[in-house]
């Protein structure tokens, strides 16, 4: 009898477009909350900037993870 409990290998040949892509999506992510920060009061204002400080510090992040990756591939 087959063990079906097997993990699946582990295949990172995509990684580097996968962080790429989640890079794409964040910006404009950023990108759409600043222009609802026209209409928005100024605590929302506040709660978006801090927001997209900490997208800025996630993209750092990824750019960084996608750097090593392509370096291991």
């Amino acid at each position: 009898m087959t063990n079906r409990n097997q993990p699946k290998p582990d295949d990172r040949s995509d990684n580097v477009e996968k962080i790429q892509s989640n890079i794409q999506n964040t910006i404009e992510n950023m990108e759409e909350a600043e222009e609802s920060m026209e209409s928005a009061s100024e605590e929302q204002k506040q709660q978006i900037q801090a927001k997209n400080e900490r997208r800025r510090q996630s993209i750092k992040g990824l750019r960084e993870e996608a750097s090593d990756e392509a370096k291991d591939h």
